[in-house]
């Protein structure tokens, strides 16, 4: 299937989910300074945008050098959201759901990656890059644009937590646990299914 610009801005808004991601952002934006958040968010999606776009070009090489498939990245990421979602439903201690200590500012985990630049979002610019590569500068656009919309989100969290309450908050954030725990497992049976079934 060809991609045009618009489709690929679509495609690449629906697996990074910045919305979805809300019940993820908030909690973890809470607990960093007033005056430093839109800092912090500008840089996790910075480091983010600079993942994917490595990747994009350099993704497809690291793989083959590596001995590694999008089959062993889907299973990765569908690990860690798995425990990420246990903790966001039953809680810790010591620690965030997201493996952040309290008072410490996130620092490329969790934000930027996985949940920005996760497997999914990989997978999705690689085969872009490699199944169209005369239309690189499209994509690099198209994912910066998400990139911009998902920064924007992240940025918004807290006056989104403000409008919503804290116990909405944390009721969405355990529905969302469930949630993430199935797509994990999803995840986690889609690469092991096509591992086993689907071949190369």
């Amino acid at each position: 299937m060809d991609h045009s610009f618009l489709s690929a801005l679509i495609l690449l808004l629906l697996v990074l989910d910045p919305l979805g991601s809300l019940p993820i952002f908030i909690p973890i934006m809470r607990a960093v300074p007033k005056e430093r958040r839109v800092k912090v968010a500008v840089r996790e999606v910075s480091i983010a945008f600079l993942v994917l776009f490595a990747f994009m070009f350099l993704g497809d090489g690291f793989l083959r050098v590596m001995h590694l498939s999008e089959r062993s990245l889907e299973v990765a990421g569908g690990v860690i959201l798995l425990i990420i979602a246990m903790r966001m439903i039953f809680g810790s201690s010591g620690e965030s759901a997201y493996g952040v200590e309290p008072g410490r500012e996130p620092l490329i985990f969790p934000l930027a990656v996985p949940l920005l630049a996760g497997p999914s979002a990989m997978a999705t610019v690689l085969l872009l890059a490699s199944r169209q590569p005369d239309r690189i500068m499209e994509w690099v656009g198209a994912l910066t644009a998400a990139m911009l919309i998902s920064g924007l989100t992240l940025v918004l969290a807290d006056r989104i937590r403000k409008l919503l309450g804290d116990s909405v908050v944390s009721a969405i954030e355990k529905l969302m646990g469930l949630v993430l725990t199935a797509i994990a497992v999803e995840m986690v049976l889609a690469g092991l299914k096509r591992y086993f079934i689907g071949g190369l």
